[in-house]
């Protein structure tokens, strides 16, 4: 799993390229518990490069939802592939965080 971050103004965007598992999860979970990361407004997670996520993944993503809700920090995934997207759907996962088709709409939200 490699994740590359990019920021403008009050937006972080993670890019998460390959597959979120167990091992990896570590390394996105530090990603989102970084302090500086509640000084942005939004933080947007482009999946098109992520081909996997498990249980653990997914995890990661519910245990900051809290704290970024507190901190009036959005987050908002994008460019999801279908079969991860179908993960969040059959868990419920798809009502309780925001996920838009492509970049803009992320933006816009």
């Amino acid at each position: 799993m490699k994740i590359t971050q990019h920021s403008s103004e009050n937006t972080l965007t993670l890019s998460l390229d390959g597959e979120l598992d167990a091992s990896s999860s570590v390394l996105l979970d530090s990603e989102l518990n970084a302090p500086e990361i509640l000084n942005y407004t939004k933080v947007l997670i482009d999946c098109q490069r992520l081909n996997y996520i498990s249980s653990a993944g997914l995890g990661v993503f519910i245990s900051h939802l809290q704290r970024f809700q507190d901190a009036n920090v959005k987050l908002v995934f994008f460019n999801m592939q279908e079969k991860v997207h179908n993960v969040f759907e059959i868990l419920g996962l798809d009502s309780l965080l925001t996920i838009v088709p492509s970049q803009a709409e992320a933006a816009a939200v």
